[in-house]
């Protein structure tokens, strides 16, 4: 019987504690002293759906521009500082400006992210200009949207994968045969749709974190830092797994996952 290699047990590990990491806004609360719900008290009514309204967009048109900008060479290792310097530096200026400045900031920082994403999945082994390791990249949006008021079951790691199965499966066929560009295809807007409402409740407390009084653009600066340090590590352990699930059966690297202790 197949057994997985001790070193690669590791990796799982590290992946496993990557992956079922604190929430975003436990980390945004540690971080800035404030809870996230006093944030949530000062956003206007009707914020959510423009908020909404936001993250659909980034996530339709992010992919393609941050895939066809990292190039060509696929032997560096992910530049992980860069990215996070660039969004560092685009949460400062739209902190700047306040919650006016995020509905510009936010397509930006998203694409970037995506950016980052893409460059980490490459350096694990995936074929980005593969249909499916592209959505495996918007997947980790919804990987780490988790909330802390989750249920447990509906949130784990594999649990997770599952419920976006179908959707994965439907984009990818579609985008197969008609390409990115059919926005309205309704196998398409099911992925996005489920991928954006777990994506939108990380953007829901960052927008919140940024809400609070006096956070300006050296907070802005900050709450970015810590946004895209939560979806690097969740793209590295996604990732991390999926190689794992290339070299063993992908039964048996869920199965391993599941009794590993972090």
């Amino acid at each position: 019987m197949v057994q997985i290699s001790t070193p690669h047990l590791e990796e799982l590990r590290y992946a496993k504690r990557l992956l079922e990491k604190p929430s975003l806004a436990a980390k945004l609360t540690d971080t800035l002293g404030t809870p996230i719900e006093k944030g949530f008290s000062l956003l206007p009514e009707k914020w959510s759906e423009t908020i909404r309204e936001a993250i659909h967009n980034s996530l339709y048109k992010g992919l393609e521009v941050a895939v066809k900008s990292l190039g060509a060479d696929t032997s560096r290792p992910a530049r992980e500082r860069f990215h996070k310097l660039a969004i560092i530096t685009a949460g400062a200026t739209g902190g700047a400006f306040g919650l006016a400045g995020l509905l510009v900031e936010l397509p930006f920082s998203t694409t970037i992210i995506l950016r980052s994403i893409a460059d980490i999945a490459r350096s694990e082994g995936e074929d980005i200009d593969c249909i499916e390791a592209r959505l495996a990249c918007l997947e980790v949006f919804a990987l780490g949207g988790r909330s802390k008021s989750d249920d447990a079951a509906e949130t784990g790691y594999f649990a997770i994968r599952s419920a976006l199965a179908k959707s994965v499966s439907e984009a990818a066929r579609h985008i197969a045969e008609k390409g990115f560009v059919e926005e309205g295809a309704p196998a398409l807007v099911r992925f996005i749709s489920a991928v954006a409402s777990r994506f939108g409740i990380a953007v829901s407390e960052k927008v919140a974190a940024m809400a609070v009084p006096a956070i300006g653009a050296a907070g802005g600066a900050l709450i970015n830092s810590i946004f895209i340090n939560h979806f690097q590590d969740t793209a590295r352990g996604h990732f991390t797994v999926r190689r794992l699930e290339r070299c063993y059966d992908k039964e048996l690297v869920q199965a391993e996952y599941q009794k590993l202790i972090i």
